[in-house]
Order: C-alpha cells, then structure tokens, then sequence
C-alpha cells in the first residue's frame, strides 16, 4: 500500500539524541559499534518511488552522514516475501514492518528503538508496537481514516454533504447510480484484497479510545450494533445492493486512481494517505484534482462523525542487521528530517508537527480526529485470537463479498454466525 510524509527540522534533537544513543558521525566502517558510516539496505514497499523520490533522501542523508550509502529495495508482494526473508535473517538494516506479525515476531526480528514513555513525548503513534515498555517499530506518517470519493460525482447525483448513516451512504450511491450508470458508485479493490481490510480501520467511530483494549474481550464481534457488525455489514449491503465493480476478480488498483479521477468511480474506504495519490492521477489524465475529497465513515456518535488518526506502515530496524547504528541513524533522520510526510500529505511524527492541510481541513469540517489507545492489559490477543480463529482480514472480507454477489453460498446472517462461532470458541480459549 502507499504512505505519506513530512519533518520538523532541527526540532527534535533529545528523540534524535534518544534513538542514536551510542552513534557518533564517522566516514568509514560502519557495523553495530555506534558509528554512523557505512552501507545500509531499506526495503520498501512503495515500489512506486524506489527509482525516483526514495534515492534523492538517501543522497540527502549521505550528505549530512559522511562515508554512508543508502540502497533501496522495492518490493511488489511485499508482506509474504519479506515475512519470509525475516524469517531467514535477510531482510536488510531498515524495512517496513509486514502485515501481520504477531508480537513475538516483532521482539525477536526487531531492535529495540527506546523506552516508549520517552518516544511518546516526541513522537506520535510510538506505542503502536510497543511490548513491556519498549518501542520496536515506528511509523514515518499518520494517516485519517475515511472514504476518498470523487465530489462532483457525488454533487451531480444530489449529495453534497457526508452522508452521516450507511443507509444514508447506501442511497447515495443508489443516486450516483441512477444518475450516472456509468459510474462505479463503490469500488472494493477486491482482486488486490489489502484494500478491502479499510472496512476495519474504522475503529474511531464509537468515539471510544479504548476499543483496542475491550476489543479481544467482546466473545461475538458480528452482532448488531456492534463496530465489525455496521462496518462489515456497510461493505455486504454495497455489494449485494448492485453498487460495487460488476467483476471483482478484475479490479486494479493502479488504474483505480485515474478512474475515480475521472468519475469512472465514485467512492473508496481507504485513508487520506490516498488523496494526494488520487489528486496526483488526476493532474496526470488531465482531470481537475479538486474533484477529490476525503469524507469520514457514514456514522455518528453524538452526532459527529470520529475518524481515527494512527501510524500508516511502521518501519523498524531489523535485528540481524550488521549496522545498526546507521539503521537507527537513518530511521530517526527520516522521521524527522527526510520531509517524506509532508511529501505525501501525512501526519508528521513528531508531536508538536501542525496537521497537513489537508487532514486539517477534514478535521475543521466537524470531524472529530481520534488517536486510539494502544491494548496494554490485551496487548497482542486480537492477534492471537484472529490467527486461531483462522479469520484473516483480507480472506474473510473477500468471501463475504462473494457470498453478497452471489457467487458463493450463504448470506449476511450465515456469514457472521459463521465468524461468531469461529471468533468466539478462539476468544474463549485465549481469553479464558
């Protein structure tokens, strides 16, 4: 998936200090002595920029670090090949953390990066993978959850505001139907699959900061009323209603930016990491950027809208690297320096960083923007629980689109006893 960016130069010396304790600049060797020299791998799954952006802040950063260079690796399946090399103690000096690891794997492929308390004065999202008190991984940009959504399209079907209910977002794309029958009004991105687990980024919207805590405690997650119940059940009724891609085993993810550009699509679920992406494809096929906006998830609390603000794609320094030093020396530089946030229209991580315009506009619309709090007490039991419920987010969402569109049996009602029973018996013996 893609990310964001941006810096605040110079203002975050004590988190720099804190991450390179032991690192002193030096122009030659390089290894796990604490000099900054040397050579270091990244791998990275944004592909997309690994010729162009990626190498122009290592050249950067070689400047300011004498005697070190920076190599990148793009990687295009990237979660199951380098869960892969982790696994084989070759996965670079520098990477983006896979999805999917549980808590053990991060403490054992990983460098510790500090104590938590003292990253989170500096930075934000720092306890996102924190264990015991101790960091391993940090993201380089924040992201808002939401709905990107071409506006015109949905302006000249009658719909100017965020529709503040999924049945009110139903009859919108119903309207986009009706006026525009060329318009895909909702496109899953089923076939590349990452993009259809959005339809658990929502977590914001109950208003609660604690979910991820009480989250592994609740034994039925698909019972109405409830977060998986409105957000899974959203995703079942587009399809099933006829508003989604006639054929979801086609979808391309790639070409979905000119399509929504363009008005070809109407809406997405993804982050607001994706609206500069979508404003760039836009410039590209000569289509007006403005058309792209960033809506929040069709439903209240209180009568606001919450939108969850969280690290996109953590990165972190791999345990097997054989130079560290420069690894966390680069990590901390890129974080704080690079300006790759801002480049992408993120939240910068460092903590007293204003808001990109962007978000910031989102937010002043009424959105209220919510950082959840990490699971201390449950910490690493959602995890445990999915992975021995054998319900995996991308499959599981896939199959119930299958199931919406009639491709396979059942319906909402078989497919969410289905994931009660399977979640709740692994909920039960985990939890206890």
């Amino acid at each position: 998936m893609a990310m964001k960016r941006m810096l605040a130069v110079g203002a975050f010396g004590a988190a720099a200090a804190l991450l390179l304790a032991g690192c002193a600049a030096g122009d030659s060797g390089g290894g796990n002595d604490g000099e900054i020299s040397g050579e270091i791998t990244v791998l990275t799954n944004r592909t997309d920029l690994v010729d162009t952006l990626l190498p122009e802040y290592g050249a950067e950063f070689e400047k300011k670090y004498p005697g070190t260079k920076v190599k990148f690796e793009g990687i295009t399946n990237y979660d199951q090949d380098v869960t892969t090399r982790l696994a084989g103690g070759a996965a670079g000096d520098v990477l983006a953390l896979p999805n999917g690891l549980t808590r053990s794997q991060i403490t054992e492929f990983f460098e510790p990066l500090g104590a938590t308390d003292e990253l989170s004065e500096k930075y934000r999202f720092a306890g996102e993978y924190a264990y015991d008190g101790t960091t391993y991984a940090i993201s380089v940009g924040g992201v808002a959850s939401g709905m990107v959504v071409n506006q015109k399209v949905w302006a000249d079907a009658g719909i100017t505001e965020p529709p503040t209910t999924p049945e009110d977002f139903l009859a919108g794309l119903k309207a986009i139907k009706a006026n525009s029958p060329d318009t895909i009004p909702y496109y899953t991105n089923y076939k590349d699959g990452w993009p259809v687990t959005f339809f658990d980024n929502e977590r914001a919207i109950f208003a609660d900061p604690d979910i991820l805590e009480s989250f592994p405690e609740d034994p039925a997650l698909w019972e109405p009323g409830k977060y998986a119940y409105i957000t899974d059940g959203l995703l079942y009724d587009i399809v099933h209603e006829g508003l989604s891609e006639e054929d979801p085993l086609t979808t391309n993810w790639e070409q979905s930016k000119p399509d929504i550009a363009q008005g070809k699509i109407a809406s997405m679920l993804l982050g607001s990491w994706a609206v500069p992406q979508m404003k760039d494809a836009a410039e590209e096929v000569g289509a007006n950027p403005d058309d792209i906006a960033f809506w929040p998830f069709p439903y209240q609390t209180d009568g606001t809208f919450h939108s969850k603000i969280s690290g996109d794609r953590a990165s972190a320094v791999s345990a097997t690297s054989e130079n560290k030093a420069t690894a966390k020396a680069w990590l901390t530089w890129f974080i704080e320096e690079s300006g790759f946030a801002e480049h992408e229209g993120a939240i910068p991580v460092p903590t007293d960083s204003a808001l990109p315009q962007a978000i910031q506009d989102f937010a002043d619309t009424g959105v209220e923007l919510l950082e959840l709090n990490p699971a201390v007490k449950n910490v690493g039991k959602e995890s445990e629980i999915f992975k021995a419920a054998e319900i995996d987010g991308t499959i599981y969402r896939q199959e119930l689109i299958d199931v919406a569109r009639g491709a396979a049996d059942g319906d909402w009602e078989s497919v969410t006893a289905d994931l009660n029973a399977r979640w709740g018996a692994a909920q039960a013996d985990i939890m206890g």
